[in-house]
């Protein structure tokens, strides 16, 4: 199986299309939201890099949607139902 080269959408700063696809959006649908969520806090395009965050994207989005503080948590040790 071969691999394709790795592309700009592969990065950090994905293109607003490749943001799109991540979110299940078209193009255009995605620029308008976009506008609207910016004033929400979505994070903007970075002039020096040209592109949106990704990882400060999907933060705002989990936090948006109350996930931002959820974590796996390891097991703390066979539970003891003799204790209760």
């Amino acid at each position: 199986m071969r691999r394709r080269p790795p592309t700009r959408d592969d990065g950090l700063f994905p293109s607003e299309a490749e943001i799109a696809r991540r979110l299940s959006q078209s193009p255009r649908e995605w620029a308008a939201k976009a506008k609207v969520l910016e004033r929400d806090g979505l994070p903007r395009i970075d002039p020096l890099m040209g592109g949106r965050f990704w990882p400060a994207v999907r933060a705002y989005f989990l936090a948006r949607y109350g996930l931002s503080g959820a974590e796996a948590l390891a097991p703390d040790g066979p539970e003891n139902l003799d204790a209760l």
